[in-house]
């Protein structure tokens, strides 16, 4: 059965996306300013995080704030032309690639930013690759057009060639840098003018015209500048192509805009546009099966279909989960993924891992770490659950039936170190602690089988994931830790060709088990890895298992 009337029109209303980028692209500053035109902040902070300065909104970790980067993602929820948009911040950090990978499951359209002067950087790359494979469509916002950078022609040929994907430029800049005078948009004719003594929240002056060669801009904008600018537009309309929705969709085309973030100038443009033509919430594939034994589960291959958003079964599926974000409770929040139905607040569901029903009794919409209590959410929406423990990233939970989403993958990691504390007394909590940064997705823990579970591996994918744990370590749980590390490099989870965990190898090789119990490899090098395959040729050795059991 579908929903009608007013719950129906709400899920038509969302709009669930994510912003993806290189380091330093200006990411963060950028959902600043959506928030800001949202109305969900009066004030946008500076991205610099040192003393006396205000720090993000999304960076609400107090790591984020001391090193002005993102460490985890963000959601944020705000309204703007009668849509609700649930927006994902993400981080852009290659050691924090997992936890982006989970947000991209989460969304139905993304954001690409690309530095003018940078172009298409290698985490953009491998971040529009997961886009590309989830057929996830992609707008482009090129930013810091008030610095020098790279021609916009030169900027589309290297999006073009260097993706494999279509550009159709919605706005073009006149001029770049210190001759940048402002946008034209090829859409509504409108030109709209740069004033580089201007502020965040300046009027800017908009001039309808007939096109770029309208005269009334030459009296604005020097010749040589407004010259270039029609030499460029002139090349753009005889040879990229035009916008096709159908196309933009399918991930095949991306509508680019210009402007920059930091000025706030170009922000509201693609805001406008997005709201236009952003996807709303799409169906999700889901498997049939049955959550009595893990074996059937397993064993039984599913039958797949596409839940519509819109089916009066409310579904969904857990994509984070965040440790102590209110420290003085230590409290732990699953964020829920909503896929089809309405959400209620106290509702029963039932949780497949599980087989079992439970009660959201507690929930949340979030501003990054600022919380409100929300009773009711609709398909697309991102809602935050109180958790003691329930649930696991990848967790599917239904109103009724049994209905399971697509996995959630863990990666492989390549650094690896034990942890000691300097208080003995406290041991008993560092390992609690590890086992709640575990679950959350910080890091992955290893057993050996001949030390136990009291002495765990740790394992990263990037080196700066220690230095926040270390923190963590201290700022949230009070423990003074140190790391050892250990000589691994290489971790694999053996399966046979049907894709059945394997707990014996030849060769001598120890297996390790993970947080769920699944037989893994630790490797010193790659040579170990290839001697692992040889004396087992009939083993597969993965980079990545499913989180959902």
């Amino acid at each position: 059965m579908l929903l009608t009337g007013f719950d129906r029109e709400e899920i038509l209303k969302r709009r669930t996306f994510a912003i993806i980028s290189h380091p330093d692209a200006g990411k963060t500053t950028l959902t600043e300013k959506l928030l800001y035109h949202g109305g969900v902040i009066h004030e946008a902070g500076e991205v610099k995080g040192k003393s006396g300065t205000k720090s993000a909104t999304s960076d609400w970790m107090e790591l984020e704030k001391q090193k002005g980067i993102s460490i985890t993602s963000s959601v944020m929820t705000f309204k703007y032309d009668d849509l609700c948009i649930n927006l994902l911040d993400t981080p852009g950090h290659k050691d924090f690639s997992e936890d982006t990978y989970r947000v991209l499951m989460a969304v139905d359209s993304a954001t690409m930013l690309i530095d003018v002067a940078k172009g298409v950087e290698e985490r953009t790359r491998k971040l529009y690759d997961v886009c590309r494979y989830r057929h996830i469509p992609i707008f482009t916002f090129v930013n810091k057009l008030d610095r020098e950078g790279k021609t916009p022609l030169d900027l589309i040929d290297e999006i073009e060639s260097t993706l494999g994907m279509s550009c159709h430029p919605v706005t073009w800049p006149i001029g770049i840098g210190s001759r940048f005078r402002g946008i034209y948009n090829r859409w509504t004719k409108d030109v709209t003018v740069y004033d580089q003594r201007r502020e965040d929240d300046r009027e800017v002056t908009i001039i309808s015209t007939t096109g770029i060669h309208d005269p009334q801009l030459d009296a604005l904008i020097e010749a040589e500048i407004l010259k270039q600018a029609r030499e460029e537009l002139e090349l753009v309309e005889g040879v990229l192509p035009e916008f096709k929705l159908d196309e933009f969709l399918n991930g095949k085309i991306s509508p680019v805009t210009f402007g920059s973030a930091k000025q706030n100038f170009g922000v509201d443009t693609f805001l406008g546009f997005f709201c236009q033509f952003a996807p709303g919430v799409q169906p999700r594939q889901v498997r049939g099966g049955t959550a009595a034994t893990k074996l059937k589960a397993e064993a039984a291959e599913p039958q797949r279909k596409a839940m519509d958003p819109l089916d009066a079964n409310f579904s969904g599926f857990v994509f984070k989960i965040q440790a102590n974000m209110d420290k003085r409770h230590r409290d732990r929040v699953a964020f829920l993924r909503i896929c089809s139905g309405k959400f209620e607040r106290g509702m029963k569901i039932k949780h497949m891992r599980l087989g079992r029903e439970l009660r959201l009794s507690y929930s949340n919409q979030f501003i990054a770490g600022d919380r409100s209590t929300v009773d009711v959410a609709f398909a697309g929406d991102i809602v935050g659950v109180n958790d003691t423990g329930h649930f696991q990233i990848g967790d599917s939970v239904a109103s009724s039936g049994d209905v399971y989403f697509e996995d959630i993958p863990k990666f492989a990691p390549e650094l690896f170190s034990r942890m000691s504390v300097r208080d003995a007394l406290k041991r008993a909590k560092m390992q609690e602690a590890l086992r709640h940064l575990s679950e959350e997705g910080a890091i992955q823990l290893f057993i050996d089988p001949l030390v136990g579970a009291q002495d765990p591996l740790i394992g990263v994918v990037g080196e700066l994931q220690f230095e926040v744990l270390v923190h963590r370590m201290q700022d949230e749980y009070n423990l003074d830790v140190t790391l050892m590390r250990a000589p691994f490099t290489v971790a694999r989870w053996p399966r046979t060709k049907e894709g059945k965990p394997v707990d014996q190898l030849k060769g001598g090789f120890t297996i390790y088990r993970d947080a769920i119990e699944q037989p893994v490899i630790l490797l010193n090098q790659e040579w170990d890895l290839n001697w692992a395959k040889r004396e087992n040729p009939d083993v597969e050795f993965h980079t990545s298992i499913s989180r959902a059991r």
